[in-house]
């Protein structure tokens, strides 16, 4: 390598090393930004990677909820944008729509409940449908009624057409959904509808109001004609008059039969979408109604409802054999019902 020398004076010499060239160190400095780069790129392509995996698993568990999901808590619900065949949805065509079904049993407060859901000014709940035989007569007529309702052609009063934001009915479980159940489930699975149970914890209430109102159908109380739910302090008081014998024999063995179809009810449909109500949490607790709007995904609004609670008050008022009841169900799981108020 060339060396430059320098001469001071007659006795120092000082040597110089030649400079670099500059093209050496400009192909060291190309050579670092580009390992720099290839390590920055890999970084960024596994986020991306790790950030795809992610989307893709939140979408699977939308379309098809896991078993071991808790359900009561979920709120992502499907939206569907259905196109009716007897209207056009118009300017709402673009509004999404969720799909619901209120699973119950009659007496349990799920008439009141709709009501309360059809205050809503996006809510359409079309009553019991499948109370009419044919609708349920085989699976075949079942899904023909549930694809018509959920596609908006099925029209009542509580229809609010073109700009529902969640279309659904009330099904009693004795109406073809034990039966069907199987069939039932994978189709709300299929079609992304979700379930709303509405359960009663007082089933001696409920059996009151049961045999009150089987007895009302033929006996006909208000001026001849048979209501199963009243508007008004007067009428309540008229069907509240009667009182029914309860069969103390039977009582347990019929309060855990009821207990029976409702653990069943909801192993059934375990799958779905779903979430579990009773008509006494609604009754002392108003923000289970604010859940319920969460869990269909409405805005949420005040709910209200013009029914009359018929049978009102202690339930000795309202039995005519309290005593042997009372005896019968002293000392037992089911003990409780005879002192709560609703």
């Amino acid at each position: 390598m060339a060396e430059y020398i320098c001469v001071l004076n007659k006795d120092t010499i000082i040597i110089k090393p030649a400079k670099k060239t500059p093209i050496l160190l400009r192909m060291i400095v190309l050579v670092f930004a580009m390992v720099c780069g290839v390590y920055i790129c890999s970084v960024c392509l596994k986020q991306i990677s790790t950030n795809s995996k992610i989307k893709i698993q939140d979408i699977q568990v939308i379309e098809r909820p896991s078993p071991d999901v808790d359900h009561e808590n979920l709120q992502i619900s499907t939206v569907h944008y259905p196109n009716p065949e007897t209207f056009s949805r118009a300017e709402c065509a673009q509004n999404p729509v969720r799909y619901f079904a209120i699973l119950s049993m009659q007496r349990s407060g799920s008439g009141w409940f709709e009501t309360l859901l059809n205050s809503h000014v996006n809510v359409s709940s079309n009553g019991e449908i499948f109370s009419v035989l044919d609708r349920r007569i085989n699976i075949s007529s079942i899904t023909q009624t549930l694809d018509k309702v959920y596609n908006l052609d099925w029209f009542t009063s509580a229809s609010k057409n073109e700009c529902s934001a969640a279309v659904g009915f009330k099904w009693m479980l004795n109406q073809g959904v034990m039966q069907h159940h199987k069939e039932i489930s994978d189709y709300f699975n299929r079609r992304g509808v979700s379930a709303i149970f509405l359960f009663r914890r007082n089933l001696l209430r409920r059996m009151v109001s049961v045999l009150a109102n089987s007895y009302d159908r033929h006996a006909k109380l208000l001026n001849g004609t048979h209501k199963s739910h009243v508007h008004s302090t007067e009428e309540a008081e008229t069907l509240a008059k009667y009182k029914p014998m309860i069969n103390s024999t039977l009582l347990i063995s019929d309060l855990k039969e009821v207990e029976i179809t409702a653990t069943k009810a909801l192993e059934y449909f375990n799958s779905t979408r779903h979430i579990v109500l009773y008509y006494e949490d609604l009754i002392k607790n108003p923000t289970k109604l604010k859940d319920v709007q969460a869990f269909l995904g409405l805005p949420v609004m005040d709910l209200t409802s013009r029914q009359v609670k018929i049978h009102k008050g202690p339930l000795s008022d309202h039995v005519k054999n309290w005593e042997d009841i009372n005896k019968t169900l002293d000392g037992t799981a089911y003990e409780s019902f005879l002192q709560a108020d609703y």
